[in-house]
């Protein structure tokens, strides 16, 4: 219990810490809230994923010992790009330092050097925080590790994350916070972000299919008397105006039919239906179901 008390308090303690640091930004009058928009031009793929290869050596850290390694050249090597995304980690060592920033595609990493920031900036780049969002400018180059990266001349805090994120090693792994937390998820998870996109992609793809075979989406009312298409229980509520029971509807088919019987001879609906019933990591009361008629 008294474990527990303790990493209540430490974790009050660093929120104290990240609610401190934000009012001094806005008593600097560099408030981040305020920025409402910053223009990038290339997301984190466009930078790394059109890459060649050349054979580069390499002098070991801490020894004078040298290896050779295959190190990624951008296609974008030593162009001026503007990036944006949140920090998922970050690190100092002397007058260099360095950060990883996460966006829809993927992760890039920053390389600031002190000398080029000057020391005020550098300072700043100092007491950025995992979570924070920035915006950063710079020339694409490859490291001597071998890693494509941005030497950033400058960084925009875009905004303050006054939360503390998972710890990246373990990342989010509490099932019933993940599905309680999904934005945190979708910060940690890598796959989980890939599984959302893939999901809209489909789907997408799923309409223009058949638009192309002439079918018609169309919306159906979610409201209804009868809850009847499926064998399910359904959620009820009342409608006032009315001032009479209604259902949410548990299946798509019954007004589908109705638009059939009205002369529209092929359509679809990709809409969200609601069952009453058990609730678990694959059975949602609440999703979204595609049916299809044709006359």
């Amino acid at each position: 219990m008294q474990e527990n008390n303790n990493v209540v308090q430490d974790l009050n303690e660093i929120l104290q810490v990240r609610r401190d640091k934000l009012a001094e930004l806005q008593a600097e009058g560099r408030d981040p809230f305020e920025i409402t928009k910053f223009v990038r031009t290339h997301t984190s793929s466009q930078i790394k994923d059109d890459y060649t290869t050349e054979m580069r050596e390499i002098t070991k850290r801490g020894s004078e010992e040298t290896e050779t390694i295959e190190a990624k050249i951008s296609a974008l090597d030593g162009q001026t790009v503007i990036v944006a995304g949140r920090i998922m980690s970050k690190r100092s060592m002397g007058k260099v330092g360095f950060a990883h920033i996460q966006d829809i595609d993927g992760q890039v990493q920053l390389f600031i050097k002190k000398d080029i920031f000057g020391e005020e900036e550098y300072n700043r780049f100092k007491k950025l925080d995992i979570g924070d969002i920035v915006g950063a400018e710079g020339e694409v180059f490859t490291t001597q590790t071998g890693e494509i990266s941005i030497r950033a001349n400058n960084i925009t805090l875009l905004s303050k994350s006054l939360q503390v994120l998972p710890e990246k090693f373990h990342g989010m792994t509490n099932t019933d916070l993940r599905y309680r937390q999904r934005y945190v998820d979708l910060i940690m998870n890598k796959d989980v972000k890939d599984t959302f996109i893939k999901r809209s992609k489909i789907i997408s793809t799923i309409r223009k299919y058949l638009d192309g075979q002439g079918f018609l989406e169309v919306e159906t009312p979610m409201l209804v008397s009868n809850a009847g298409g499926a064998a399910a229980r359904p959620f009820e509520t009342h409608f006032n105006a009315l001032d009479e029971d209604f259902k949410l509807r548990i299946s798509l088919e019954l007004y589908l039919k109705r638009l059939i019987v009205g002369g529209l001879e092929r359509v679809y609906e990709i809409g969200r239906v609601f069952r009453n019933e058990g609730l678990d990591t694959r059975h949602n009361p609440e999703f979204t179901l595609m049916e299809l008629y044709q006359a």
